[in-house]
């Protein structure tokens, strides 16, 4: 546990107390490389509880095999690289020592004699490569281009936002379940034969750009509702209580509120009957952009903000100013919040603060879990925050 405190202390080192060159940034991405290796060989050690089916095409074509070695070697390359530079030596002596568990522990890979998945899994892979796609690319971009210098890329309670992530990819499998259910309702009640047939003949670019344009309108209106009626806003004032905006901050949502969102603006995507390669290209393109959209990145984009949501106009939506209340809803064109009044985006300015206002929403993934279920206080506020 000792070990473990100095490695979040360094983790969690101010930004003026880690120049470039300190050893820093090498060791937080060798202990990021080292946990993804160890995570993999888990996975090879138990696919079959552990596999995500819609990807065991990666497993399949070799990738998770190039993927292990790519990461245990950076896990060892930039470990030592941080011990060389850093004065602190806890995050690189831990990533070595994790590194080398990974790599003792893939050498031992137990015989498994059916490749035949359970009926219930967990989608460990699908969090693997969250982490290390999506982390490799946006620690470097808030260290290098961060909105506010002064955060920490691991800022506080960034354990908490990386346990929701672990907890929404584990559980891919019941989401994906709820995502589907109401559009297999439609598909079952609403003839579409005809416009199905349209769809599916036109352009690829022109399928991801319908169903980036009809998702967004849909959740457009279900993001509104969480702010509008409070017994939804008090399953969305969990995402809102973060106090520092980066790429892990998206990942802070309550299971319902996932569920709801998820299961209405998929509607459009899985009824109208749009290619499956199309709709992939969707799921990836947004998976990133909500990852960018909550991003510690000081970007201003100009023109590209009329059309596009980028991080200053999401960061809006998340700030704790009198004008930053119930506004920005949209997640990928703000032309729906031109359209419906709720479009706030000065020429340069940020907001000052993030969170819910009065600070009502308690600390912890458990406690945050229950908080919707519970009886309001007199003090707790309905206003977003």
């Amino acid at each position: 546990m000792k070990v473990l405190r100095k490695v979040i202390q360094q983790l969690e080192t101010p930004r003026d107390q880690r120049p470039l060159g300190s050893g820093w940034l090498s060791g937080s991405l060798a202990l990021l490389a080292s946990i993804a290796g160890l995570l993999i060989v888990l996975l090879r050690w138990f696919p079959e509880t552990f596999s995500y089916p819609e990807i065991a095409f990666i497993q399949d074509s070799g990738i998770v095999t190039a993927a292990l070695r790519f990461v245990l070697l950076a896990g060892y390359a930039l470990s030592l690289l941080s011990l060389i530079l850093s004065s602190r030596k806890s995050l690189g002596w831990t990533a070595l020592a994790v590194s080398v568990v990974a790599s003792l522990m893939a050498t031992t890979q137990p015989q498994h004699a059916s490749d035949v998945p359970q009926s219930f899994y967990f989608g460990l892979d699908y969090f693997i490569i969250n982490v290390l796609l999506v982390g490799f690319l946006f620690v470097p971009l808030e260290r290098f281009f961060p909105a506010r210098g002064e955060q920490t890329v691991f800022r506080a309670e960034w354990q908490e936002d990386m346990f929701y992530y672990l907890v929404s990819s584990m559980l891919v499998q019941v989401l994906g379940f709820i995502t589907l259910a109401p559009s297999n309702y439609v598909n079952a009640q609403v003839p579409l034969d005809d416009v199905r047939i349209h769809i599916v003949n036109l352009p690829f670019w022109m399928q991801v750009a319908i169903i980036m344009a009809a998702t967004d309108f849909v959740q457009y209106w279900v993001h509104r509702a969480f702010h509008t009626f409070p017994v939804l806003w008090r399953f969305h004032a969990i995402h809102h209580s973060t106090k520092k905006m980066d790429w892990l901050a998206g990942a802070r949502m309550h299971l319902i509120e996932i569920a709801v969102l998820r299961s209405l603006t998929a509607v459009p995507m899985f009824t109208l009957g749009f290619d499956p390669v199309a709709i992939q290209a969707y799921l990836l393109i947004v998976y990133f952009y909500s990852s960018f959209i909550h991003a510690n990145i000081g970007w201003k984009l100009g023109f590209v903000e009329r059309f596009f949501v980028t991080p200053r106009f999401h960061h809006w939506h998340h700030g704790s100013d009198r004008a930053a209340i119930d506004i920005n809803y949209a997640s990928h064109f703000p032309i729906y919040d031109w359209l419906f009044g709720t479009h706030h985006l000065p020429e340069t300015e940020w907001p000052e603060n993030y969170g819910v206002v009065g600070n009502t929403v308690p600390r912890g993934y458990w406690r945050q879990f229950i908080y919707p279920f519970t009886k309001p206080k007199p003090q707790d506020t309905d206003e977003q925050g």
